[in-house]
């Protein structure tokens, strides 16, 4: 879907959305329904956002927060400690990033990259994406709540949003409860939010490590890979095409039993000629159904032997050898159009020397196409192996495979893919959450982790609240520029560079 589908979409539903909640409000024979309903559910409609508030999770939060509270105090002590470690890091960071810029230097990946669904999100991985965000906003959420709680600090209640197309989550704490305690607890609540992300990350770290044994009574692995999706109209598609839910587990000769192996055995394909095969030269003629007497010195325009397009016969060149001279053997290249298939059953060879048998006469037979174009022999699921003529890019681009096989037929195939998907999707968006949210920036949490710090650390030291306030000040506009210098950077790299 083009990108300006997809903007015309999103504005077309945002503005329908208002007008209808407007419409609504101001109709006087619904407005009072309409407005009841509103409060019961707790949703709110404004421009481009909707809202959804309540308290019904304050009980479980309570009871969270007031489980093992030595256990939390520790928690949530080493969230803090990691939180203004962060920070540091995450300033570092970015800085490193502006300097490196100015200077002509950029490194290779941005640290911040915007995600736009249809321009560097596929529309396909747009549910991961959204679905990664609105947990990743509960779970940072949850945090601050459960925290806010073992310090003493009232919660008025927890909603999720969406705004625009980015799902979230906010928790409503007491302001005057949160003022009044100490800088450190104020600490350990502010962090709560990255130190739970960070946590994330560790989590889906874990996951993905463990995932084959989690799987392993369901799925194996090591041995060969399963197709997940063949492209639809591509040259392995169709009734003798590859098919999902079948193995693979070689492409002529090279080994296939995981997703790298499989991406390997294809570029090799692609860097090395098509590999030919140790035919007898008695079988070449009996086979042979178009003769050719004729070396390519001859006739160096040769293409095709077989002078007609075939669905089963493909031509062959191979070298013979001649009367022996006096100091060297004089070689002659020949051609035969030969059946694909038997030809191609025969063991792979490199070289003529390959091809060696005690008194028989071998050759290794080269299939004739272009530099581009290779004959592959993919070993899957079902017998005869597929012949696939083309550049084996066609072939990467045409099948998705996974590392996953199922036990039984009954196992989903995908399963295994979308765990993964979604481990990786927790892993960046949770980290990037860490590294934005502790950035000392305006409407951030690093915002209030950088008053609370500045608070425990220079109260004594510096006693003027002014001048506290001042440095502050300083701190936080620095850090703002600093991030919106980078997203204008991430920016200009994803619709410029």
């Amino acid at each position: 879907m083009l990108p300006t589908t997809w903007i015309a979409l999103v504005l077309g539903f945002w503005s329908t959305l208002y007008l209808l909640d407007a419409f609504l409000k101001t109709k006087k024979p619904w407005s009072r329904n309409y407005l009841s309903f509103l409060e019961k559910t707790g949703l709110s409609v404004s421009i481009c956002q909707c809202r959804w508030y309540s308290n019904f999770f304050n009980r479980t939060f309570l009871r969270i927060g007031q489980w093992k509270p030595n256990i939390l105090r520790l928690w949530f002590t080493v969230g803090a400690f990691f939180g203004l470690v962060a920070m540091l890091m995450s300033v570092a960071i970015l800085t490193l990033l502006i300097v490196n810029t100015f200077r002509q230097q950029p490194v290779e990946q941005q640290v911040l990259t915007p995600v736009m669904p249809g321009i560097n999100l596929p529309t396909s991985q747009i549910w991961y994406y959204l679905l990664t965000l609105l947990v990743c906003g509960i779970l940072h959420e949850v945090g601050h709540a459960i925290a806010a709680v073992r310090e003493q600090v009232k919660v008025n209640g927890f909603g999720l949003f969406l705004f625009v197309l980015y799902p979230g989550a906010y928790v409503d704490l007491s302001s005057e409860h949160l003022n009044a305690v100490s800088p450190l607890r104020q600490l350990r609540i502010y962090c709560a939010g990255v130190w739970h992300n960070f946590i994330i990350v560790i989590g889906a770290i874990i996951m993905l490590l463990f995932l084959p044994f989690i799987l392993m009574p369901f799925y194996s692995t090591g041995q060969a890979v399963v197709i997940t999706s063949v492209l639809e109209g591509s040259p392995v598609s169709g009734p003798r095409g590859l098919a999902v839910g079948e193995p693979l587990t070689s492409i002529s000769g090279c080994s296939v039993t995981n997703q790298d192996e499989w991406f390997g055995c294809i570029s090799y394909s692609i860097k090395e000629r098509s590999l030919g095969h140790c035919m007898p030269t008695g079988l070449i003629h009996q086979l042979n159904t178009n003769p050719i007497k004729t070396n390519l010195t001859e006739n160096k325009n040769l293409i095709d032997c077989c002078n007609v397009t075939s669905d089963t016969h493909l031509c062959f060149s191979y070298n013979t050898k001649s009367s022996p001279n006096t100091n060297y053997y004089e070689y002659n290249k020949k051609f035969a159009c030969l059946p694909a298939r038997t030809t191609t059953d025969r063991p792979v060879c490199k070289l003529q020397s390959d091809c060696y048998a005690p008194k028989l006469e071998l050759v290794c037979a080269y299939p004739l196409v272009d530099n581009q174009t290779k004959l592959l022999r993919i070993n899957h699921g079902r017998k005869p192996p597929l012949l696939f003529l083309g550049h084996p890019l066609d072939l990467h681009y045409s099948v998705m495979v996974s590392n996953y096989v199922p036990n039984n037929s009954y196992v989903p195939i995908h399963l295994p893919y979308m765990v993964e998907t979604f481990c990786k999707y927790l892993i960046s968006l949770s980290g990037a959450l860490v590294i934005l949210n502790v950035v000392p920036c305006y409407a951030l949490d690093g915002q209030f982790i950088c008053h609370a710090f500045i608070e425990l650390m220079f109260k004594s030291t510096v006693p003027d609240r002014e001048m506290r306030g001042l440095i502050f000040t300083l701190i936080i506009l620095y850090g703002t520029c600093l991030l919106g210098l980078n997203v204008v950077m991430a920016m200009w790299t994803l619709f410029f560079a």
